[in-house]
């Protein structure tokens, strides 16, 4: 599978930032840092960059200063989120940041650190319940939601019913005028209490769909032995962090009206549309080469984790195999349940067999597609037996909406099997 934030070399540390930076096919090349005291007088001065544009270039270049990020997308995406935080007055939707990974030590609470210490208003928390959270909100100036260790709410079935008010609450801060009704005080009066607030979360494992579909997701890896990175240590490094943070602020308050009138051209649409929104706004004030950055990570991202759902996502991942089945049999315009079942328990990539002892059952698949409507019927196929089964015609629709596929080819016209009389269609 294609690598979303593909194995781009990380970009130097400030002992040889001011090497010019090695061009990337495929990728805009990252200008290089001002040129030091004592080059040669008679190169040409470099044209300074608009103070957002430079601020910009500063925070990526601290990032990559202590972590390495697994792509120059995911580079993008982290430096214009947590720019976002310090305008989310302006913005219609919260964009979560989801940094997940595979395995411990890999990165992932050292750009937790990084960024907590350049948003806006960073409110960390570890397994903080969803009444204390939305008690810390503010509907004026709301707080950047930080949330590390995001496995323990919802790494188990277990933890993750225990903690499906969190999981609510992140959802509906996504977006303005979600508030959460609790009642309090002695008089049990219902009170509204505001979500919205940009949040960051980051564990092991993906988190809850529902999460990832809000998120430009960050999938960090373990480091590899020539990747090397400053060590970050809390008291000595924060300052030139926290004057950065300052700099965000200074550039970004008086565009807050700008801000809210911008509506971005976009290279996605609907959610993914709402959640890069915040980020390509900023690229925009900024100028120079990020309006290119974040339209191109825009693009990359969202496209990488469309094809992760298609294939994690159970319910997508099964109107893929059933795809794959019909294909399998050369496309016939029907197949009986029991024919299909077998193709789909044979996969070994596949979870069903491992339902039960005889695999996905033609109960477990009827109860799978029902969201999507669709039924198996008794039916008279063209040999004259006559099964409970599937026309291929029944998934067309639905494929299309929720897998589609980038060339759908057209097989030949054949005979549909007929559904018999007084049976589902």
């Amino acid at each position: 599978m294609t690598d979303p934030q593909p194995n781009t070399p990380s970009l130097p540390d400030d002992a040889t930032m001011s090497r010019p930076p090695a061009h990337i096919p495929g990728q805009l090349a990252i200008p290089a840092a001002p040129a030091a005291e004592g080059d040669r007088d008679d190169a040409p001065s470099a044209v300074p960059l608009p103070e957002g544009a430079q601020v910009l270039a500063d925070l990526r270049a601290q990032i990559a200063r202590y972590v390495v990020m697994p792509s120059q997308e995911a580079l993008t995406a982290v430096t214009l989120w947590v720019a976002a935080t310090h305008l989310q007055r302006a913005w219609q939707h919260a964009p979560r940041l989801a940094i997940v990974a595979p395995e411990k030590r890999c990165g992932k609470s050292r750009l937790l650190d990084v960024i907590t210490e350049t948003v806006h208003n960073a409110l960390i928390t570890v397994n903080a319940s969803a009444a204390a959270i939305f008690r810390s909100i503010d509907d004026e100036d709301p707080p950047t939601l930080l949330v590390d260790e995001a496995d323990t709410l919802f790494g188990t079935t277990k933890a993750a019913e225990k903690n499906e008010e969190v999981r609510g609450l992140i959802n509906a801060g996504h977006q303005r005028n979600r508030p959460t009704l609790r009642v309090t005080g002695p008089e049990h009066k219902p009170t509204k209490f505001p979500t919205f607030a940009m949040a960051a979360l980051a564990g092991i494992g993906d988190l809850p769909d529902t999460v990832m579909d809000r998120s430009a997701v960050i999938r960090m890896r373990r480091r590899a032995g020539k990747e090397k990175v400053a060590h970050f240590r809390t008291v000595r490094d924060t300052p030139a962090l926290h004057a950065i943070r300052d700099r965000l602020a200074a550039w970004l308050k008086p565009l807050l009206r700008q801000a809210m009138d911008l509506e971005p051209a976009m290279p996605v649409e609907d959610r993914a549309a709402d959640t890069w929104e915040p980020l390509v706004t900023i690229a925009d004030l900024a100028g120079g080469e990020w309006p290119a950055l974040a339209r191109t990570a825009c693009r990359i991202m969202t496209d990488y984790e469309a094809r992760q759902d298609e294939q994690g996502g159970l319910r997508t991942r099964l109107l893929v195999g059933i795809r794959r089945a019909f294909a399998a049999e050369n496309d016939p315009p029907a197949l009986r349940t029991k024919r299909l079942l077998e193709h789909l328990n044979a996969d070994k990539e596949a979870p069903w067999a491992d339902y039960g002892p005889d695999g996905l059952t033609p109960r477990g698949l009827q109860e799978r597609l029902k969201p999507y409507g669709l039924n198996s019927s008794n039916r008279r196929f063209p040999d004259g037996t006559q099964a409970r089964g599937f026309t291929r015609n029944q998934f067309l629709d639905t494929w299309a909406r929720y897998c589609p596929e980038p060339q759908p080819s057209a097989g030949p016209a054949q005979q549909v099997a007929e559904p018999l009389p007084g049976t589902e269609a």
